[in-house]
């Protein structure tokens, strides 16, 4: 991918800095409808906020609670279309309300009764209430003091560095260009002030290089201020990052296969205890930030605050000796703007701002609309750039990996399509021995990570690749040393490399482990 960008005298159609959700989602629409793409990530993809999601492909329940039903219709209907898309790495969830009296009842039952409605043919299944006795054989660690009866309903679950890997390799089979760890340096411009391209920094081959490029796109998430600043020092902030943090529990804290709701709590946020991977993902929390970066820490308030709220709820609380993981991400939430020149508000979830030089600017949004978001920022820059319009390609393109009806209960399900090649070069390679019983991972998987997935250290495979680091830290890191080792002898690196690795590896995984 580097020596293509090198190379390649041609100017791009789009190119693309940042390869979270947002970005990966433009690099899809813009490449299958035909146009030349380059997308570059200064780290590793999904390495940020894009990795660190509830792991929910949902329509937002909350939003249809404050009366913003444009958004929550948009959300649902792009939940059931990556449904469709991407079977292998989504799937339809059942969760639970716990309910406290008939006004709950009444209230929860008719909001989502009208929350399937909105999805249309989209809909995952219908919502309904449940009896107490229903509720508890259902969920049977809640506690049954705390509830009166319960709500079922609907939505989506997924895992979101796979489907960015998946959705990245769907692009680059339609003509992009990705590349992870290229920072954007600099943008170039012409005389008039538009940009022309941009020069980059390749953290491998340690060089830098120009690129030229029609449309550039700044889809940073939450450091989308700072390549606003490249473009016009003393631009005014768009972005107001808000922290959410996740613990990560043995699959015993939720036995069955529902999900959890917890509608109302302290913070006014929703909480969610979710079955994924066969370990439960609990959260979130809502903690306003004053600096980005690329590895958030949770803080010991928000921590409690989900163990507390979980214990509430649950007749077997847990503790901090039972956390596997903690993780934390920050929300890129559009600051609120006054300035209605320049901005064009698309929906309450992203905005699109067009800078004088040509830049456009994608804030806010979340996974669930990563399609349309991609969609919208496309017919964006066709009217700026007066092209012709050319119609969303993506409604129906099945993501790569695809297959049906996966096994959830094997370990290698979410590589779809693609687990038959991986089990082939395992074999013949004789990279078959397991590397983790608990995760279920074997040594083939960083080999084809290193081959076909653009992993090009440790972290990338334990913690995005695959997602060790999120499941169990402490087994995570128990795992970094061979995986440095296999990892070194197909990158070619040097038992120092291996040894920095490992490292480095321990040292970011710290942060995770309570």
């Amino acid at each position: 991918m580097i020596s293509k960008l090198k190379v390649t005298p041609n100017t791009y159609d789009f190119i693309i800095i940042g390869g979270g959700a947002t970005g990966i989602g433009i690099a899809l629409e813009a490449s299958a409808r035909g146009y030349s793409v380059a997308l570059l990530e200064k780290s590793d993809f999904t390495k940020s906020t894009s990795s660190k999601a509830t792991k929910l492909v949902h329509g937002g329940v909350r939003y249809l609670a404050q009366g913003n039903i444009g958004l929550v219709r948009e959300a649902v209907v792009e939940r059931g279309l990556l449904l469709k898309n991407a079977p292998h790495i989504t799937k339809t969830q059942s969760f639970v309300i716990p309910t406290h009296g008939l006004y709950d009842e009444i209230l929860y039952t008719i909001g989502l009764t009208f929350y399937d409605l909105l999805a249309g043919r989209l809909s995952l299944g219908r919502s309904k209430r449940l009896s107490k006795t229903k509720t508890l054989e259902r969920i049977s660690l809640i506690n049954p003091d705390k509830i009166s009866a319960g709500v079922l309903y609907y939505d989506g679950q997924f895992d979101d560095s796979r489907l960015a890997v998946n959705t990245l390799q769907s692009a680059v089979e339609l003509g992009a260009v990705v590349a992870n760890y290229c920072a954007v340096e600099g943008l170039l411009k012409d005389a008039n002030g538009k940009i022309t391209g941009v020069k980059v920094f390749d953290e491998e081959g340690k060089e830098s290089f120009e690129i030229k490029g029609k449309q550039v796109v700044n889809a940073t998430g939450v450091f989308a201020d700072d390549v606003l600043q490249m473009d016009a020092p003393g631009s005014k902030k768009t972005i107001a990052p808000s922290q959410g943090v996740h613990l990560m529990l043995d699959k015993s804290f939720l036995p069955g296969d529902d999900a959890i709701t917890i509608p109302k709590t302290d913070d006014g946020r929703v909480l969610f205890l979710v079955p994924w991977h066969n370990k439960v993902i609990v959260g979130t929390t809502d903690t306003p930030v004053k600096k980005e970066s690329l590895e958030p820490i949770a803080l010991e308030d928000e921590i409690g605050f989900i163990l507390n709220t979980a214990t509430r709820y649950l007749t077997k609380a847990p503790k901090r000796s039972d956390v596997l993981s903690v993780f934390a991400g920050l929300r890129p939430l559009a600051a609120p703007s006054e300035d209605g020149n320049k901005t064009k508000e698309i929906s309450r979830s992203h905005k699109i701002f067009s800078s004088n030089s040509g830049l456009l600017t994608i804030v806010g949004g979340k996974w669930t609309t990563f399609r349309k978001m991609g969609e919208d920022l496309v017919d964006k820059a066709e009217r700026n750039q007066q092209w012709k319009h050319i119609a969303t390609k993506t409604k129906n393109l099945k993501i790569h990996g695809y297959k049906k009806n996966v096994d959830l209960n094997n370990p290698l399900y979410f590589y779809g399509s693609d687990e038959e090649p991986l089990l082939k070069l395992s074999k013949e390679k004789g990279w078959n021995t397991t590397l983790s019983n608990s995760l279920g991972v074997i040594e083939g998987q960083v080999v084809w990570a290193v081959q076909n997935e653009m992993a090009l250290n440790v972290e990338d495979f334990l913690a995005r690749r695959t997602r060790c680091q999120l499941l169990d830290a402490k087994e995570s890191v128990r795992m970094a040393p061979r995986v440095a080792e296999i990892m070194a002898s197909e990158l070619a690196k040097d038992s120092e490399w291996q040894a920095k690795q490992v490292e480095d590896y321990k040292k970011v995984t710290s942060n995770y482990i309570i």
